[in-house]
């Protein structure tokens, strides 16, 4: 086995540089949102994930080494399985962060990342505390290394995987050239994924490359005419980054304690963000089938506005 470094690792200095290169821009062209105490979240948040990273990174490599033994074959470190780890990996990424979005319990952890409602490079740090207790890496991280691929490959070009995603938190970039949008995820695609926008909600869930929101139907086109507006669609209103990393957690404890059933309390853990028995909240895909409808009576003369109009009812809180 090659003596692999941590790209990360290498990777932190040029973060910071790239971070402040960006805030002394913005402060000259005001292009780019930076709020000081956000962006001093953000980079708590970033290094209590290397921290837990250091701490509890043991249990999904002990993980990892169980499963290698059950591998189907026995790839080893061809030149070949390397790209075919880091296009595996990639596609796994995509459904893995599609599950954090629709999976309360694997958002509890993810909202973390989506909590700022600025878009900068310092959001891209903005990463949570909890990851290795959703036990995430057990349902989309094994499969690789079922596969034959090993541990330390998987880890390699996943952490290249993380590395690419950096760059396109940002607003300083607009559009790349066409055929890089085409295939590539870009800071255009990925300021839509962190939108609030209803229209933008639950899309380009990409990491490196967009086509696999193109093949299962979860692209959105970022548009000129409609500014996307970042967060949460229940802001937290806090810069605390102990409340900001562990806030959903209890509000989906207090959800489970306060279910009327075992059906209701596992609807809480595992149906989408938003869910509640009685439909007190709305998910996204309520958020979105609203929004459509209120498009569909403004383009259409002969439906009723105001108050002859449902689809102009006000909205229930949303999470």
């Amino acid at each position: 086995m090659p003596d692999l470094p941590d790209p990360i690792v290498y990777a932190i200095p040029g973060f910071v540089l790239l971070v402040a290169a960006e805030i002394f821009w913005s402060s000259r062209s005001q292009r780019v949102s930076f709020e000081p105490r956000d962006t001093a979240t953000s980079l708590m948040m970033g290094l209590g994930n290397t921290v837990s990273g250091i701490l509890f990174g043991f249990v999904g490599l002990a993980w990892f080494a169980f499963v290698a033994q059950f591998a189907v074959f026995d790839i080893g470190w061809v030149w070949w399985a390397w790209i075919v780890c880091f296009i595996a990996d990639d596609f796994i990424y995509y459904w893995s962060h599609r599950a954090a979005h629709r999976v309360r319990w694997f958002w509890a952890e993810h909202v973390v990342h989506h909590s700022s409602q600025h878009y900068n490079l310092s959001t891209a740090l903005r990463q949570p505390w909890t990851y290795v207790f959703t036990l995430k890496f057990i349902w989309f991280g094994t499969w690789l290394v079922l596969l034959g691929i090993p541990i330390g490959m998987v880890a390699f070009v996943s952490a290249l995987n993380l590395i690419y995603q950096f760059w396109i938190h940002t607003e300083a970039i607009g559009r790349m050239p066409r055929w890089f949008e085409a295939v590539m995820n870009t800071p255009s695609h990925h300021r839509v994924h962190h939108a609030t926008n209803p229209r933008y909600l639950d899309r380009n869930y990409a990491g490196v490359f967009i086509v696999w929101d193109r093949m299962f139907g979860t692209f959105e086109a970022e548009r000129d005419d409609e500014p996307c507006r970042y967060g949460v669609v229940r802001n937290l209103g806090t810069f605390n980054p102990v409340r900001v990393a562990f806030h959903e957690w209890l509000a989906m404890i207090g959800d489970v304690a306060r279910a009327r059933s075992f059906g209701d309390a596992v609807g809480f853990v595992l149906r989408p963000p938003g869910w509640t028995p009685d439909a007190s909240r709305e998910t996204t895909d309520m958020i979105k089938a609203r929004w459509s409808a209120q498009s569909a009576a403004q383009s259409d003369p002969q439906t009723p506005t105001g108050d002859d109009n449902p689809a102009s009812a006000p909205a229930a809180p949303a999470e």
